[in-house]
Formats: C-alpha cells, structure tokens, sequence
C-alpha cells in the first residue's frame, strides 16, 4: 500500500494545479484519501475516535488551503468527521446497552424485587446514552460512561484469583473495540464513496416526475447531472425542447448542445445575452450547481444570477440539481468561504489583443485595460425555486435541515486541535 504522507502530498498538488475537473470527481478522490488515511492510521487504545478525527483534521485542514475555492473537498471532510463521530457514539450506546443487560440478567438471579430493578435498569440506559452522547470522543469515553454508573448497579467485583483474566479481557476488548471503530468508519466512507459515484442517476431517476410532455426547458453551461437529467426523461418518451445559453467566456454550453443532440433532444443554442428574450417562452429553468450553502444560497458558474433573475421576472421555476456531496454547512458570509476565483483574461482576449491594449508609456506605468473574469455567481435562495437532490426534492427553507443532518456542528471550522502543553 502507497505511503499515506505520498499520497496525501500528490493529491495537494492535484489541487494546488487545478487537475481534477469537477466536484464529484474531487469528492470522490477526496474521501478515497481520507478512507486510506484512516487504514493506516495507528489509534491508542483509549480515545479511538479523538485519535482518528485529529488524523482527518490535520489532512483536511491541508486540502481545504490547497483549493479553498472547490468547497466539495471541505464537504466530504466534514462528512468523514461526521461519520467518526457518529460511528463512535454507535459503539458507546451498544456497550452501555451490552452491560445493562449484564445487570439485569444479574438481577434476576436476586432475591430482590424484579420490577423495581428492572426500572432501575431502564433509567441507567437512558442516562448512559444521554452521557455519551454528550462525552463521545473525550478520552476515556466509555471509562467515563462507567464510572457514572450507580453502585446497586455495578457489576460485582471477582475475586483477586480473577483479577489477571479480568485485565486480559478488558484490554482484548479495547483492542476490539478499536479495530471495529475503524472497520465500521471505513465501511461508512464506502458508502459514502457509492453515493458520490451514483449521485448523478439518483437524480435523473426523478426526472420524469418534474418534465412534462411538450415543454421547454432552459440551462446555461455545462453540467453531466444536468445531461443525465434530461436525458431520462427523454428515455421515459417525454417529448421536449431545450435552450442551452452558451456559458461565455469558456463556451460549456456548445458541449452540453452537442451532448443532447447526440442523445436525441431537440436543442437550441443561445448566447447568454439572449436570456431574457427567449425565457417567456421557457416553462422552466434547470441548473446545475458548484456548491449549495447552509442558507440555500447557490455558487454556480458565472452568468447563473442573470438566468435566476430573468425567471423570477417570467415567473418561471427555477430548479436546482445538486449531489449530497454540494450540500456545504457553511454560509456565505463564513469567513472560510471562498465565492468567487479569477480565471485568466486569455479567455476573454488572446494575448495578442491583451498586449495592443497595454500601454507602459502612461504616468502611473499600469496598463489602461483590465480584464476581470470570475469563475462563479452567487444566486440567492429567494430565487430558487425547487432543489432536487439524490434524497428527493427539497425547497430552499429545508436545505439547512437537510444539511445538518450530514455535519456535526464541532466540524465546521476544520483545524486540528493544538497539541496541549505539559
């Protein structure tokens, strides 16, 4: 198996250059890397979880800087976080559960009053799950589950003829224990990395549910989850039209255009200034996404503000598509957000052009023109219409519901906890 620290080092520059192309494509390379810094990580046998969440941490927190921009590596950071944590708190709750029925199988073996035992037991259980939820990942966690457990409850003690066996097995348990966090968590990224794979056809199997017969549809750009889409419901024999706005200055839009006649869509392609006159005739906008933020907001590619605006005129729905792996627990205003990145002027003019129009000669020894060119727009959630993940549609007001149930709030800020002093 290749080095951790390679392989972690060859997937930042990977992101530093700009060489993985997409979202899905940067999640699921990113969550493969952290599933492989978790196989090779050494846990103690105490804080099993803490050890495997300052491992991630301290990955994420490189990732994130390397591309601070593609805010899909921050997500599936945050999402391994979250299944850590989530895994560890499942293993605490079985144990406490593992020896509450220890305790009442000793009980009954009692000459004591059952019923008012077995209350005992039931208040244990909920009070220990209630701690550990509230202790998961401070070390000892389930050291310090066992210690708030009442006396009357306690498990009785051996004799010292039992107290070595006693030891083996405590520290064989440990052992288990952590092998099974790990096995668990591995598991759970697995999944995580099947739905990554698979987001695009959990999505376009609910196109039929959204595209009628003889409509029109308009998108801008270029976008596979918005290929898919459309093309299902072409499958599913619904007959219709759609606009494709070219998506200047990188033109995406002319290879979505020839994508969709290869399918056998009728497609028309427009420029991106023609917007406004052609959406009168649109019976709805569909749209991909770079990321969805915890407000419901949208980053999407520049030019994406004008086409929700010019529908929200028409009152035309404008509908979002976005994999699990977009949804971002940040908001915009979050100083970890990054909205916006410049791309080079050579795709507005060619450098040719770019060097006629500099002039060195002037006082201030600056050039005249400038060229700006953003990467990407930011679409408010009072313009979306509709969502449609690889869980179902969803409106914007349930989106920060939605998110949460994928983050832990002790996650949101990704930096590794400083080492304590002595």
């Amino acid at each position: 198996m290749p080095d951790g620290q390679a392989l972690v080092s060859d997937f930042l520059n990977k992101l530093k250059k700009r060489k993985i192309e997409g979202s899905q494509a940067t999640a699921r390379q990113t969550a493969e890397l952290l599933r492989s810094v978790i196989s090779q990580q050494r846990v103690p046998y105490t804080n099993q979880a803490g050890a495997l969440v300052d491992a991630i941490k301290a990955v994420g927190e490189k990732l994130i800087a390397a591309n601070p921009v593609e805010l899909a590596v921050g997500n599936i950071v945050r999402r391994v976080l979250h299944i850590i944590r989530e895994e560890d708190l499942s293993l605490t709750t079985d144990a406490i559960a593992g020896l509450n029925l220890s305790g009442a199988s000793d009980g009954e073996e009692d000459d004591g009053d059952y019923y008012g035992e077995r209350h005992d037991g039931q208040v244990l259980s909920a009070a220990a799950v209630a701690a550990a939820a509230r202790s998961t990942l401070r070390p000892p966690s389930l050291q310090t589950l066992l210690e708030d457990v009442p006396d009357s409850a306690a498990v009785p003690h051996t004799s010292s003829s039992g107290g070595d066996s006693e030891g083996k097995s405590k520290s064989a348990d440990k052992s288990s224990r952590s092998r099974k966090l790990k096995h668990d968590v591995i598991e759970a990224v697995n999944e995580l990395i099947q739905d990554i794979a698979t987001c695009h056809e959990q999505i376009a199997e609910q196109a039929v549910e959204h595209i009628h017969q003889n409509e029109v549809i308009l998108t801008l750009g270029s976008s596979r989850t918005v290929l898919e889409f459309l093309c299902a419901a072409k499958e599913k024999k619904r007959s219709f039209r759609v606009f494709v706005a070219e998506g200047a200055p990188r033109y995406q839009g002319h290879l979505l255009a020839k994508d969709l006649v290869a399918r056998g869509l009728q497609t028309t392609l427009i420029t991106d200034s023609a917007v406004f006159a052609m959406i009168s005739r649109v019976n709805m906008v569909i749209v991909g996404a770079h990321a969805v933020m915890a407000n419901g907001g949208v980053i999407a590619p520049v030019g994406m503000n004008m086409v929700a605006l010019a529908a929200q005129k028409h009152a035309v729905p404008f509908v979002v598509l976005a994999g699990s792996h977009k949804l971002c627990p940040l908001y915009p205003h979050n100083p970890e957000v990054l909205l916006n990145e410049l791309r080079s002027p050579s795709e507005l003019l060619d450098f040719g052009e770019f060097s006629d129009c500099l002039d060195f000669g002037s006082s201030s020894g600056s050039p005249l023109l400038h060229v700006v060119n953003p990467a990407f727009d930011y679409v408010p959630p009072k313009l979306v219409s509709l969502f449609i993940t690889d869980t179902g549609g969803h409106n914007p007001s349930y989106m920060y519901r939605l998110i949460a149930d994928y983050y832990s709030a002790d996650d949101l800020v990704v930096r590794k906890r400083p080492a304590s002093g002595n």
